[in-house]
């Protein structure tokens, strides 16, 4: 690791030591991430049940160019 990454990651270990010094959480808002990570999946699903199809008919095509068939 470079200096500066150790330096970086010294400092934020100060900050986390002093947040919990002060009796500051550093646990974050669970549910919003977990909202995101829903909506997240959710759209894969979405974008790949519209454009599944394409993609494979891209894949394939691209393999039988480069194999020849």
């Amino acid at each position: 690791m470079s200096r500066t990454g150790l330096l970086a990651h010294g400092a934020r270990l100060r900050c986390r030591f002093a947040r919990a010094a002060r009796g500051e959480s550093d646990r974050g808002d669970v549910p919003g991430w977990v909202l995101v990570t829903l909506m997240t999946a959710g759209l894969v699903i979405a974008l790949w049940a519209i454009a599944g199809p394409a993609l494979v008919n891209v894949f394939q095509t691209a393999i039988d160019r480069v194999t020849g068939v």
